[in-house]
């Protein structure tokens, strides 16, 4: 049986009101005292409008209810308002703030966003053709190897941004892309652990994009630079099997019978979490025994006990420069707005503190721009 949304009136040969006409874009001008033009400069978050006149258009806009037409705004303007996102994840927190920002941006843009979810079982190139069939933009969330794949195999002609991880020196990605310095954020991070006086920092990894073991992402390689830079030979990392706490706590349980390990850093704070609890398991008192330090500052890492010490990344401002970068590659006229990110910050809580029974204060975290 076919069920649609329709009711039927108490008396059927009544039709009631008449439907109201949707207001025009020549309708919102007349109400606002304004060209249809400057209307839809306006609408289309044109830069060179005076702000008491967009006030104007906006309070016009919203008094009569206007909705544009996507459908005749794409046959105008050549250009197709819809987005869709590649990515392998949507639940990790880095994953999920990033497509909220992109969401955020493209809703108040008036683009439609959708999202494909990549498995390493698909075929990538049919996957992108698919994506991209009915016209419109492409975004890659390129954090794993199989995004990265994904970015490197868009088709030229494609309009396209990503979110990827900070690039080598002298490697730029083979699309436009933002990023977050998590190498300069890492390095801080470690040498914060060691001007608490600890005399090496030790590593649990996230998988890199690169995709293969033997290769380092930004983070570990922020993490060696400043052991080296301190003097400090570098021990050998952990994990980089995955993102999630169990990884965590199945490196953690290994690290927490070394009695020389008396600080951690870990590549995200799933990782840290996981690391946390098996130290608590091992016997081993955080910040008292080990410190530990995770990275991106998910929602829940002030509210475990200890609290965590973690490095905030600005996922949402990513994504919402991401989407101004993939909007000016759609749109000629568009010119995207100063960038929304902020930089990362070493965000000091409860789990890292002083190496050794010294109860000394903790030194100012640095702060990453």
């Amino acid at each position: 049986m076919d069920v649609t949304g329709h009711t039927s009136p108490d008396n059927p040969s009544d039709p009631g009101p008449a439907p109201r006409k949707a207001a025009s874009i020549r309708d919102v001008a007349r109400a606002a005292g304004v060209s249809y033009q400057t209307v839809s400069r306006v609408i289309n978050s044109h830069p060179n409008v005076r702000e008491e006149t967009r006030k104007r258009v906006e309070a016009a806009v919203e008094t009569l209810g206007f909705r544009r037409n996507a459908t005749a705004f794409a046959l105008a303007s050549g250009v197709t308002r819809s987005v869709t996102v590649l990515t392998s994840n949507t639940t990790l927190y880095g994953y999920a703030a990033t497509l909220q920002g992109l969401e955020e941006a493209a809703r108040a843009a008036g683009y439609s966003l959708g999202v494909k979810l990549l498995t390493p079982e698909d075929d990538l190139n049919r996957t992108i053709s698919s994506a991209v069939a009915g016209g419109g933009g492409l975004m890659v969330i390129g954090f794993d190897p199989l995004g990265a794949s994904a970015l490197s195999r868009v088709p030229a002609d494609v309009p396209c941004a990503a979110v990827v991880e900070a690039p080598s020196h002298g490697r730029p990605p083979p699309r436009p892309a933002v990023w977050a310095d998590d190498r300069e954020a890492a390095r801080a991070a470690t040498t914060y652990l060691l001007e608490l006086g600890h005399e090496t920092v030790h590593y649990v990894a996230i998988p890199t994009s690169v995709g293969t073991r033997r290769s380092e992402g930004p983070r570990a390689q922020g993490w060696r630079g400043a052991l080296e830079a301190a003097g400090v030979t570098p021990p050998e990392p952990h994990g980089g099997k995955g993102w999630y706490a169990q990884v965590g706590y199945d490196e953690g349980r290994e690290l927490a019978h070394d009695p020389g390990v008396t600080a951690i850093l870990c590549g995200n704070d799933d990782l840290a979490l996981g690391v946390l609890r098996a130290l608590h398991h091992a016997g081993r008192s955080v910040p008292g025994d080990v410190s530990v330090i995770g990275f991106d500052d998910a929602p829940h890492s002030g509210f475990v006990t200890p609290s965590l010490t973690t490095v905030r990344m600005d996922f949402q401002g990513l994504g919402r420069d991401a989407f101004a970068l993939l909007r000016s590659r759609m749109e000629n006229d568009y010119r995207p707005p100063a960038p929304t990110f902020v930089g990362t910050d070493l965000i000091v809580r409860e789990s890292a503190g002083p190496a050794g029974p010294t109860t000394s204060a903790a030194p100012e975290a640095p702060t990453q721009g």
